[in-house]
């Protein structure tokens, strides 16, 4: 991807796609620099690597009266811990993205007489910010068990882990429609031998999940997802991010 101007970003809240109501997103993460200085550092400052942080903050246009717009969304979320994707440009299967699980650490609205009612918001990291790829676009309704596209993100080295952010937009159906979502991979794109890596709750109602490996080193290099439907007449709108770091 080479140099571009900022059109098209997508923001996925935990349960919600806030991206049509955002007109700006940053994104942050850094490491703690904490001081080593010594009397044998030869008159230069030494600094070693202390905790590590990321934040998003985005803002733009409110909207209220649905669990899918900013207001309902921000405030259900606010205190809470969940995932949140970003993507610099379009969130289609193989789009980079970045990923993070964290609280909801404020909200603001509204402002002076004749402006657009505005937003603004925080996201504070409980995991590091991963940068990843789409492995599930957004606007694919679910009504049948499948799999996605295969990834090649590479292999998770010891001590590195697989993380995945899955957001649940909107379910319909009735006896209770169920979604299940699980990340496969395997050495090679065409998964003839694919292994089960982490699994998401089975989802009934919007939301959003977070999962990670448990740091072992994986040698596949391809991830795709699979998913589980059931219920009666089912449909699932849903994103999924994957990333290793």
């Amino acid at each position: 991807m080479g140099k571009f101007v900022l059109l098209d970003a997508r923001l996925f809240a935990p349960g919600a796609d806030l991206s049509g109501a955002s007109n700006k997103i940053e994104l942050t993460s850094e490491i703690e620099d904490k001081d080593a200085t010594n009397y044998r550092s030869n008159g230069w400052k030494e600094v070693l690597g202390g905790l590590g942080s990321a934040e998003i903050s985005a803002e733009g246009q409110w909207e209220a009266g649905d669990p899918s717009r900013v207001d309902d969304a921000s405030w259900a979320d606010l205190g809470g811990v969940g995932p949140y994707t970003v993507c610099p440009a379009d969130s289609v299967v193989g789009a980079l993205a970045y990923l993070v699980q964290g609280m909801r650490a404020d909200y603001k609205a509204g402002d002076a007489v004749g402006e657009i009612a505005p937003w603004s918001g925080t996201v504070k990291s409980s995991w590091p910010l991963v940068r990843g790829q789409i492995a599930h676009a957004p606007g694919l309704a679910r009504t049948a068990d499948g799999t996605g596209t295969a990834l090649t993100l590479g292999a998770v080295p010891a001590g590195k882990r697989l993380y995945a952010a899955l957001h649940v937009l909107s379910v319909a159906g009735t006896a209770t429609p169920s979604l299940t979502v699980t990340v496969e991979s395997d050495a090679a794109a065409d998964f003839a031998a694919p292994v089960t890596r982490a699994a998401f709750t089975a989802a009934s109602t919007p939301g959003g999940q977070a999962v990670r490996t448990d740091g072992l080193a994986i040698t596949d290099t391809h991830y795709r997802i699979a998913w589980t439907v059931t219920g009666t007449s089912p449909s699932f709108m849903f994103a999924v991010s994957l990333g290793i770091r």
